[in-house]
């Protein structure tokens, strides 16, 4: 037996010296693979958040914009609108007025976001004939010589060449217009729609100013803090930017353009069809770098003139954040793998090679996504802690997209429920009632709507403040719900309404019978902090197909209802007719 030299290796330190070695190669490497993996996972499930994020704030917007033009097609169909520009009966005509001026000044005070809403005269060379403003005071009817006319302005010409129920929307633009009180320089759209009479004669034009900045607030309330909203017009131009001095730089003779901030979002605006949705990240160079996501806004249906596109950003730093998180405890799973492997490998060479093999392969497969493998965690060694370190990573990282797709969920649910209810809201309830309404066409069954407007909300509000509302507006969602059948739907649309839709075939009475019982349940206190306070409400009800066959006419009909429950004395429900 030839004596080993002084210094040199055994086989067994040898083959315990390549062992440790293969395993900290095999550690590193698939490390290394399951980072990159791991990363590009992360970066990928970012991306789609925000473009579905930006994706349910665009349907939101749509949304908003169709409430509006239900606000103004309900005003220009009224019949006290056209008769009063009709002048037909001059021993009305101040009644007549005096009714309209009060539907405005509500509709104002119900909708935070309408800066000034008019009625305009066709005969009078566009005088405005009824004019209420928000002020910094509160919601003001402006009269008398203050009365503006504006039959030279775009929103009114063009407005008065539109067919009955058409809607004008105006660029977004800075308000120069003297005389609006909270909305002069301020980001403004304008809505309009004709006025007719029974001859089918233009009489006038009503006009909503929209508060842009105010109506993306609303919609963005919900939103990550950390996230940045953008709004866009079709020519690139930004009219909402995190930095006011980018907004509306085209109203100040300078161009400041998304194109130019995000270069990807070029595919926005050019060819013949140009993309719906990109997702871009800010110039290089630019602090902070931002990923950011641009949808175009959904179509309204209102074939509208202007449209915008929405963008959502989110620093890139969050973002690289969790992949350096990921990275980071990699490097340490890794390190510690490779500690123990090399004592491992000194202790018991050949013991160690099919368990670490058994965990190199776990490793590899949990990297390339067909699941951890089984690992010996119950060994009491070197090699046992080593399966648990491994798995306490695939664990941590599986937790890690356990977080993601609950954030995801948790969107979802923010796009189709109210935040503070926990109700359906206006989106989700349309899409339910057209659901019901083509199954009733199918099945020649029948439906019913309640269009349910809180008494005195405003006046609790007022005294008590917000959270006092906001607690009238829970209690008041719970009673509902516990209320009604499963099959029955209920949703929160807007402020202090509610609607809630009876399935099935009901007559006359007993709809009548569960609107009285809803009618006895919002009249019961609502106990807030120490005080009992009183709201109720008044209902309006229509039916299918007795008032409508879309839901556009029974939601119509049922506001109808409504607003005669409340002129009739409220705490009452009343029939579309």
């Amino acid at each position: 037996m030839t004596p080993r030299r002084p210094g040199s290796l055994g086989l067994g330190a040898r083959l315990a010296l390549a062992m440790a070695l293969l395993g900290l190669l095999a550690a590193g490497l698939t490390g290394y693979s399951s980072y990159r993996t791991s990363s590009a996972m992360l970066v990928g499930a970012a991306e789609q958040r925000l473009l579905t994020a930006t994706r349910v704030l665009g349907r939101q917007l749509s949304v908003e914009l169709v409430d509006v033009s239900r606000d103004l097609l309900m005003l220009a169909e009224h019949p006290a609108v056209a008769n009063l520009l009709m002048r037909s009966d001059p021993s009305i005509q101040q009644r007549l007025e005096d009714n309209v001026a009060l539907l405005l000044q509500r509709l104002v005070e119900t909708h935070p976001e309408y800066f000034q809403m008019r009625l305009i005269d066709a005969e009078a060379h566009g005088l405005e004939r009824l004019r209420v403003d928000r002020h910094p005071q509160g919601v003001l009817r402006v009269v008398g010589d203050e009365l503006q006319e504006k039959g030279h302005l775009p929103y009114v010409l063009e407005t008065l060449g539109l067919v009955r129920g058409s809607i004008y929307m105006s660029p977004a633009r800075i308000n120069h217009e003297t005389g609006s009180h909270a909305g002069v320089e301020r980001p403004t759209l304008q809505m309009a729609t004709p006025v007719f009479d029974a001859q089918q004669k233009v009489r006038g034009v009503v006009v909503i100013n929209l508060d842009l900045e105010g109506l993306f607030r609303q919609l963005a309330a919900d939103l990550p803090p950390d996230l940045r909203l953008f709004l866009i017009n079709t020519e690139g131009d930004y009219l909402i930017h995190p930095e006011p001095r980018q907004a509306f730089a085209f109203d100040r003779g300078q161009r400041a353009r998304v194109q130019d901030e995000f270069g990807d979002s070029a595919a926005l605006f050019e060819g013949s069809s140009p993309a719906q949705d990109v997702l871009a990240r800010s110039a290089p160079g630019s602090t902070p770098g931002l990923l950011a996501a641009f949808v175009r806004q959904p179509d309204t249906g209102l074939r509208l003139q202007h449209s915008f596109i929405l963008g959502l950003a989110q620093s890139m730093d969050a973002i690289e954040h969790e992949a350096r998180q990921l990275a980071l405890s990699t490097l340490r799973l890794v390190a510690v793998f490779g500690a123990l492997a090399m004592l491992a490998a000194v202790l018991l060479a050949r013991a160690l090679v099919q368990p670490l093999n058994r965990i190199v392969q776990a490793l590899a497969d949990f990297a390339e996504g067909r699941g951890g493998g089984e690992l010996p965690v119950k060994r009491h060694d070197e090699v046992g802690a080593l399966a648990r370190g491994v798995q306490a990573m695939q664990q941590q990282v599986m937790n890690r997209f356990g977080q993601l797709e609950a954030q995801q969920r948790e969107m979802g649910h923010l796009a189709s429920h109210d935040s503070l209810t926990g109700l359906l809201n206006r989106r989700v309830f349309l899409d339910r009632l057209d659901h019901a309404l083509a199954h009733a066409k199918r099945s020649q069954g029948e439906l019913a709507l309640l269009f349910i407007d809180l008494d005195h909300f405003k006046q609790i509000n007022d005294q008590y403040g917000h959270a006092a509302g906001d607690q009238v507006l829970l209690t008041v969602a719970q009673r509902l719900h516990g209320m009604v059948r499963e099959a029955d739907t209920v949703a929160r649309i807007g402020g202090d309404e509610f609607i809630v839709l009876l399935d099935g075939g009901h007559d006359d009475a007993a709809i009548q019978r569960v609107a009285d019982k809803l009618l006895a349940a919002l009249a019961e206190p609502i106990a807030y902090a120490q005080q009992a306070l009183q709201c109720g409400g008044s209902i309006g009800i229509s039916r299918y197909p007795h008032d409508g066959q879309t839901a556009a006419d029974l939601i119509a009909a049922a506001d109808r209802g409504m607003y005669r429950a409340k002129t009739g004395g409220r705490q009452r429900a009343e029939f579309s007719a």
